[in-house]
């Protein structure tokens, strides 16, 4: 039966790896499209500048908003497989601050939408 669980507890690390890069991969992916359009959109005029760059403001926000999701799923399988009472109170720091993150990204997103 221990046997069984470290098997359990291996595949579920290499998910929440698995979760932790896809995370990463997803920022860097966002970063590299929103450069691509801030390089598209150099040769515009400024008012014109200024309200392309809170698009692509508001463009790289909803990758690192979709980044922090998986983290936070990474996070909460990792309490699960180790569910000591000092993992617990660190998700719940790490699962506020990142919604926190979350909340006013996606304030600042839907500000943008609004304009």
């Amino acid at each position: 039966m221990v046997a069984f669980e470290g098997v359990i507890q291996h595949f579920f690390h290499s998910i929440v790896l698995l979760l932790n890069v896809l995370s990463i991969f997803i920022i860097l992916v966002g970063a590299f499209f929103s450069v691509i359009k801030l390089i598209r959109e150099r040769g515009t005029d400024f008012s014109s500048v200024l309200h392309k760059n809170k698009y692509i403001k508001a463009y790289l926000g909803s990758y690192i908003l979709l980044s922090l999701e998986f983290l936070i799923v990474a996070d909460i399988i990792e309490s699960i497989i180790n569910p000591t009472f000092q993992d617990i109170i660190k998700l719940a720091l790490i699962v506020l601050i990142r919604t926190m993150i979350s909340y006013f990204l996606n304030k600042e997103i839907s500000e943008f939408s609004d304009d």
